[in-house]
């Protein structure tokens, strides 16, 4: 299939995302620094609007993961909301205690309301990334899920955005117990394009057998012609989920799938053959899976790079899920 760019596509530019061990406060002190996130309870973070501590466990060698700008950057509070920007990209972060709204769905609405009047208002008004974390994501039954709940809560919100093309996104269900939804995301100037996975029914056309509100959530973003931000990927194929309870399948389909996304979007890596072009983070279940993991993702030739987070699937019989980002290697 032809890719979907064209030469009058108005990218956003190439934004730097990398893993670093160096200490948050030295990150922050540079000055095209977007964001720091950093992972678990132990992560040490300054009290600085671009700085998050996201909470899942890592499952190796803590890094921090660190967004860099094309310029300097400033940064900020609104309300709930922190954020961060270089004129050209928009870090912004919300944390909602689902107490204080009566639920997730409630929660879930306020932070999309929230981050839709913010990012609409501002200079760079196109959404190109969300990630979202909410604990006990398969918590309930049937609709009663929560993590259908939180589908519900977040088109709602979303709804503020008229025209909003579907940026990329990943959920994940957090396993602190602690009943704080954590969305944070990226925004720019340009729009970027959205990519969708041939193997793949796109999430918003899911029949309702998978909840009320279908996911609402591109496979893929062009950030940039040599640059795609990839959402989080399982071993699905069509609709259905593969390999129930078989973590070396799903790994492999995991990785048909994001083979298939990065060969439809074109970013001049043909295919996850080229390396060291891939930077993933992979969302396990069993956090004693880690070593078996990481053995598998290592025989990928393209990556680059490699964090390992403990956290829920929104699918109960799904053990792992990958997202990142996939660049031209130098």
């Amino acid at each position: 299939m032809s890719s979907p760019m064209t030469e009058s596509t108005p990218f956003s530019e190439p934004l730097s995302i990398g893993y670093e061990r160096l200490a948050a406060g030295e990150l922050l002190g540079r000055p095209d620094v977007l964001a720091v996130l950093g992972f678990g309870a132990a992560a040490e973070l300054p009290d600085d609007p671009r700085a998050l501590r996201v909470g899942l466990e890592p499952l190796q060698e803590p890094l921090f993961e660190v967004w860099r700008g094309s310029g300097p950057v400033r940064s900020g509070r609104s309300g709930d909301l922190r954020w961060s920007s270089d004129g050209e990209h928009l870090f912004f972060a919300i944390e909602v205690d689902e107490a204080a709204h009566g639920g997730i769905t409630a929660a879930s609405e306020f932070a999309y309301r929230s981050l839709a009047a913010f990012v609409g208002a501002s200079p760079t008004p196109y959404l190109l990334r969300l990630w979202n974390y909410l604990d006990a994501i398969n918590l309930g039954d049937g609709d009663d899920e929560r993590y259908r709940l939180f589908c519900d809560g977040r088109v709602r919100g979303m709804q503020a955005l008229a025209g909003m093309r579907h940026p990329a996104a990943t959920a994940i269900g957090r396993q602190d117990g602690v009943r704080v939804l954590q969305v944070y995301g990226l925004a720019a100037r340009r729009p970027g394009m959205a990519v969708e996975n041939p193997r793949q029914l796109s999430a918003w056309r899911y029949p309702r057998r998978y909840g009320p509100t279908a996911p609402t959530f591109a496979r893929g973003l062009l950030l940039a012609p040599s640059q795609l931000l990839i959402s989080g990927t399982a071993a699905v194929v069509g609709h259905a989920s593969q390999h129930p309870d078989d973590l070396a399948a799903q790994v492999g389909e995991t990785l048909a799938n994001l083979d298939s996304l990065v060969r439809e979007a074109g970013t001049g890596c043909a295919s996850l053959a080229v390396p060291g072009g891939l930077l993933l983070k992979a969302y396990l279940r069993d956090p004693a899976d880690a070593a078996a993991t990481a053995g598998l993702l290592a025989r990928a030739p393209a990556l680059g790079g490699l964090l390992l987070l403990a956290g829920d699937i929104c699918r109960s019989e799904l053990l792992i899920e990958i997202d990142g980002v996939q660049r031209r290697a130098d």
